[in-house]
């Protein structure tokens, strides 16, 4: 069973497209300063040049393949009369600025491509990456709006071994190659291709230790693989622990990005992960180890998310801790407590919690506080000084008698504002 109330106190206290490098293409990032509308795959939202340009790509695909022909990508034929076919092509129109000849080029060196690659099943391979899945490339939940989230993480080729394990050699590059388009194909797998659905991803990206210089072959295939075969697959790029020299990288060529480039990106310096996640996904689906509180066992509820200003303190108060018990059980209990002087009884109730401060740097600590008068307060955590580092805590506390679980984060000795989220569940037990 769950409680609904849980307040918290706070005490006083476009020209033709070019091939781009990796470096380059980070360049383009940019802090979130204005809401990034995604494309309409209506066709009674496009402008009449839009539309006309989406008939003659239909027409030149049908005059190449016939009705039967095989053009199909994802699962979905293009040259059908189907609602999927033109959201993919309107992708590659969109790709080369509704230039049809161009995206007719694209389109016909994609589907070549993935015949080739055989892409339709890579997904299904076993590669032999176990150590890196979940840690270099993975899909991991959805952000706010329900776009599958890919995340990627490169610093663990900063060991040299780790490096040449998977990248010494041309075969053992390819074999990644194809690993990495194997967690991109599973990620477009949990795409709508309809009008008005999920018709992109979002892509995180950590820069954190990434040896850019060691990576940039492997980094420049990916990219020009995704760029020639994948087309508009993106809502949004985060890039998070991002290095200051980014930022300044970043200033010289701002002036050049148009807005719509600069609403797809955002940068996040190192140390403000979680603040940056929390405005596009929400904490239970932000890996702990960027301050959200997807975690294996974690409590698989919605959560609730505060934020501390510098200089304050606030407790989160969890009322409603009682025990299921029958009046006249009640009554039975009551009268041997007050005989026999005693302060618990058998039965109880146990809750669990989820606690994360992005970027942490607090002091933290849990007590549980008896309704009854004259019982005495249980530190459960006693206050302690969290690192930035730590992960999300998940703890647990079985009561016997009714009361509320008080959760204290003291963020009086830092001027920062930091993001935070929380979850519980109360497990009443009967009494015998």
């Amino acid at each position: 069973m769950e409680n609904a109330h849980s307040p918290i106190s706070i005490p006083d206290a476009s020209p033709k497209p070019y091939k781009k490098s990796f470096v380059s293409s980070l360049m383009e990032a940019t802090s979130f300063r204005s809401p990034f509308k995604e494309d309409t795959y209506f066709i009674s939202h496009l402008k009449p040049s839009e539309k006309k340009a989406l008939q003659e790509l239909k027409d030149k695909l049908m005059a190449s393949h016939g009705p039967d022909g095989e053009c199909t990508m994802w699962g979905v034929s293009l040259v059908a009369k189907d609602e999927k076919a033109d959201v993919i092509l309107l992708k590659f129109l969109r790709a080369r600025d509704f230039r049809v000849s161009d995206s007719l080029h694209m389109l016909e060196k994609c589907v070549a491509w993935r015949k080739e690659f055989k892409a339709d099943s890579v997904g299904e391979e076993e590669l032999g990456f176990k150590e890196l899945e979940g840690v270099v490339a993975y899909m991991h939940g959805y952000d706010r709006e329900g776009h599958p989230v890919c995340y990627n993480a490169y610093g663990v080729f900063r060991d040299k071994d780790m490096y040449d394990r998977i990248f010494g050699d041309e075969e053992k590059l390819n074999k990644f190659l194809r690993w990495r388009i194997q967690v991109l194909e599973r990620g477009m797998s949990l795409l709508h291709f309809k009008p008005g659905g999920v018709n992109s991803m979002i892509q995180v990206t950590d820069l954190k230790d990434m040896p850019k210089r060691e990576l940039r072959v492997a980094s420049n295939q990916i990219l020009s693989l995704f760029q020639d075969n994948y087309p508009e697959m993106v809502a949004r790029k985060i890039f998070i622990n991002v290095p200051w020299y980014f930022s300044l990288l970043y200033s010289v060529f701002s002036p050049f990005l148009t807005q719509r480039t600069k609403s797809k990106f955002v940068i996040s310096r190192e140390g403000y992960a979680a603040e940056t996640l929390y405005k596009f996904i929400r904490p239970e689906d932000v890996p702990v180890q960027y301050g959200g509180l997807s975690q294996p066992n974690d409590l698989q509820k919605p959560a609730s998310e505060f934020s501390v200003r510098g200089g304050e303190k606030v407790n989160i108060q969890i009322e409603g801790i009682e025990v299921n018990i029958s009046y006249c059980l009640m009554m039975m209990v009551w009268y041997i407590k007050k005989k026999y002087k005693l302060a618990y009884f058998q039965g109880g109730a146990t809750i669990r919690w989820e606690v994360v401060v992005g970027g942490w740097d607090v002091e933290y600590g849990a007590e549980f506080v008896p309704n009854a008068q004259g019982s005495y307060s249980i530190a459960v955590e006693k206050p302690r000084k969290l690192s930035p580092t730590e992960a999300a805590i998940l703890n647990s506390f079985t009561s016997r008698e009714a009361g509320k679980m008080v959760l204290s984060v003291d963020n009086t000795s830092s001027r920062r504002k930091k993001v935070a989220a929380y979850r519980y569940i109360v497990h009443k037990s009967a009494l015998e």
